[in-house]
């Protein structure tokens, strides 16, 4: 029984960090002036992916201490703890893509 409370419990902390890694994102992206307003949908979705998430572990569990952490700490330190800990590698991880995609265009021209 206590591992069914602990699973809800964990779900219900990752739907919460899913809302709260949702608001981070889309305001650091609108902070963002190297990002194209129309590309501030793909941003987000590469951001909050899950594929993204798994880079640090099982994209519930990363979710669901973004949860714990806004639920014990704030929004504010919410946010500098995403800050600090995902966004480095999404910066890593966009800036290969883009060397990526120069690299694809020169090839096709």
């Amino acid at each position: 029984m206590s591992i069914s409370i602990n699973q809800d419990q964990q779900r219900t902390d990752a739907w919460i960090g899913d809302a709260v890694l949702a608001l981070f994102a889309r305001q650091w992206i609108l902070e963002q002036t190297d990002i194209n307003p129309t590309d501030r949908a793909e941003a987000f979705t590469q951001l909050t992916a899950n594929q993204f998430l798994a880079s640090f572990g099982d994209p519930t569990a990363v979710e669901a201490s973004i949860g714990r952490i806004y639920q014990s700490k704030g929004l504010q330190v919410t946010f500098e703890y995403i800050k600090t800990n995902y966004i480095p590698l999404y910066l890593k991880q966009r800036n290969n893509r883009r060397k990526t995609n120069r690299s694809h265009r020169r090839k096709n021209k």
